[in-house]
């Protein structure tokens, strides 16, 4: 492993652009947007000269580190602030900075008229050098600063626009929710101090094979947890829908390509401990299986564009934690989906924010239609997205998916079965509810009042769609070729594992793929492009789009398995407080009073009450000696 003395500029660039903006106040309004956007292509450049500096070093020496200082240092717990730059963590490092760049410049334009734009760019450069911190720290602790300042970030952007009730509120559920999973990830650095004597990666990756499966199995389940609530999975995915109060390019940052990615490489970076625990990896792909299913699920309901596009990333994650889950095999086809999702997603969020650009902020796709007509870029570039996510070859999705729906059936006996039948469903899902969104937004006839002038949007929005419909288009091509990404991220993995079971071959599980797609687009295509679709949601529904549309029923599962109890429990807590606690302590000051009330009488500054008193001490004393001499 080499040392580098330039990974420090990656994070301290975006981060020196918040505290420019933040603390230089309305004097940095008119250019605080183009330092912040200028500080981000610049750590963006700085990962680009680290990934060729990379590319020119032998497979061993390829990773780069750097310690910054001594952190902690208290007994036998010793932790030193470092970074880690290797195979892995360039790929973060690029999709958050590249990404990252777009999306500040689409805000330059998508931002223009709020009066608090300076602020925004600050919690993005916030937001981006927090991420960098979490990928890029060499130990779980150094890990865990980026992921609360990631927690910090995200709060502030979600909850921009926090003079609206819905959108503060929204804000404080996205940040509660991410506190229960952040839980988890501090009882897994807990376990790894308290059964390995360390919380650096390579630390724990040396000591997991000499400590007790059951030490090595609950740290995987806590970092499971922590995983689930960062990257919206069951049962913590409950904010996702919310968060989408934010400025949509929030929405395209943290929920498409970044902070809801951050569980995927937390579980990819702790390999070595789900390896040696079954039976937390087992958890994991039944978190992904089902977390895959409720978010095409709740798609499928939403009328609300950005919330339709917020399921559809919840079910995305799904597939990726799923093939977290698989071991060694699945690992690198995790990494692939989650950077060609953060192409396409990210595109797919910004064209909404595009649509809602021309709409006068409207969301409700049934108050759209005919769009394409009026926004040929957007319905072009939003296109595209949509073909990657479908999995239509040759697009990036077609890559990176089906790759994860193979390994899921071949993992063998009725494992692969039930996990390959999930993961071909989800796609079928996934292509009616995507194929839904784009008749609503682009095709038909039009659904809007006189009020809305659809127009496109102008090129400093448009231009980064373009690029990142680019990516739609070559990414999984670009990191399949020759298992070009496979390669890479090969040393970070142990082994290489083959498959074992080959229950179907690659072009069967493609053609089975296909032919999904093909029926949920089929009846997407009857159901609301051969009939009128109604500008407000029909109340004479069935029962499972009710609950769909209530995101299946999680906020009120949240409210009476959790948080009616919890409210209870917490009275009862008080009370017994009240009662054993405060009520010793305010029974003994009653008796220290009343006892002092009595004897008060005694002092009533009379002479004749006071010679009683010596009477009856004499009387007494004589008495006593009398009984002694006796």
């Amino acid at each position: 492993m080499t040392t580098s003395t330039s990974l420090v500029y990656l994070i301290a660039l975006p981060l020196a652009g918040a505290a420019l903006l933040l603390l230089g106040g309305r004097r940095t309004d008119k250019w605080g947007h183009l330092l912040a956007t200028a500080l981000s292509a610049s750590s963006f450049g700085v990962g680009l000269y680290q990934l060729s500096q990379m590319l020119g070093r032998s497979t061993e020496a390829r990773p780069v580190s750097q310690k910054l200082f001594e952190w902690i240092n208290v007994g036998t717990f010793n932790v030193d602030a470092g970074l880690l730059l290797d195979q892995l963590s360039i790929c973060f490092v690029l999709l958050i900075t590249g990404v990252g760049t777009l999306i500040h410049i689409y805000s330059i334009s998508y931002m223009s008229h709020d009066h608090d734009r300076r602020r925004f760019f600050a919690f993005l450069n916030l937001f981006i050098a927090a991420m960098l911190l979490l990928v890029l720290g060499d130990s779980y602790l150094s890990l865990y600063v980026g992921w609360e300042g990631v927690g910090l970030a995200s709060y502030l952007l979600i909850g921009f626009w926090n003079h609206k009730p819905a959108y503060a509120t929204a804000s404080k559920k996205a940040f509660v929710m991410n506190r229960v999973g952040d839980m988890g990830l501090s009882f897994a650095i807990m376990i790894a101090f308290a059964t390995m004597g360390t919380v650096s990666f390579a630390g724990v990756a040396e000591q997991v094979e000499n400590t007790s499966e059951a030490a090595v199995t609950g740290m995987g389940i806590m970092l499971l947890i922590a995983a689930a609530g960062k990257s919206a999975q069951f049962p913590l995915q409950a904010w996702l829908g919310d968060a989408m109060a934010g400025p949509t390019p929030v929405s395209a940052l943290i929920h498409a390509a970044t902070m809801v990615t951050a569980g995927v490489y937390l579980i990819t970076r702790s390999n070595f401990v789900f390896d040696a625990a079954p039976t937390a990896q087992l958890l994991v792909v039944i978190v992904g299986a089902i977390t895959l299913m409720f978010g095409a699920l709740i798609g499928t309901a939403k009328d609300d564009i950005k919330k339709a596009l917020a399921a559809s990333t919840m079910s995305q994650i799904g597939y990726m934690i799923l093939a977290a889950g698989l071991g060694p095999v699945g690992y690198a086809f995790a990494i692939m989906h989650l950077l060609t999702h953060g192409f396409f997603k990210a595109g797919m969020f910004l064209g909404a924010g595009s649509v809602m650009h021309g709409m006068n902020d409207e969301v409700n796709m049934r108050k759209y239609g005919a769009l394409r007509k009026f926004m040929p870029i957007t319905f072009v570039t939003f296109g595209l997205g949509y073909l990657a996510i479908l999995g239509v070859p040759p697009f990036a999705g077609f890559y990176s998916k089906d790759m994860i729906i193979e390994t899921a059936f071949n993992a063998g006996g009725a494992k692969g079965i039930i996990l390959g039948s999930v993961t071909l469903l989800g796609a079928g899902i996934t292509a009616f509810y995507m194929t839904r969104v784009m008749i609503l937004t682009f095709t038909g006839t039009k659904r809007w009042d006189d009020e809305a002038h659809p127009h496109e949007s102008p090129w400093l929005m448009w231009l980064p769609m373009a690029v990142l419909a680019i990516g739609s288009v070559s990414s999984g091509f670009l990191l399949s070729r020759g298992d070009a990404l496979v390669n890479w991220l090969y040393p970070l993995f142990d082994h290489h594992e083959e498959h074992e079971h080959h229950l179907l071959e690659p072009i069967v599980v493609s053609g089975l793929a296909l032919t999904m797609v093909a029926i949920g687009v089929a009846i997407a295509f009857v159901k609301y492009s051969r009939q009128e679709v109604a500008s407000v949601a029909p109340e004479d529904v069935s029962i499972f789009t009710k609950i769909a549309r209530q995101d299946l029923m999680q906020d009120r599962f949240n409210e009476a398995v959790f948080m009616r109890p919890g409210q209870v429990l917490t009275t009862t807590l008080v009370a017994a407080d009240d009662a054993v606690v405060d009520g010793t302590v305010r029974g003994v000051g009653q008796i220290a009073m009343g006892s002092g009330s009595a004897l008060r009488g005694l002092q009533n500054g009379f002479v004749r009450s006071y010679a009683v008193l010596i009477l009856i001490g004499a009387v007494a004393l004589v008495a006593g000696i009398w009984v002694v001499v006796q």
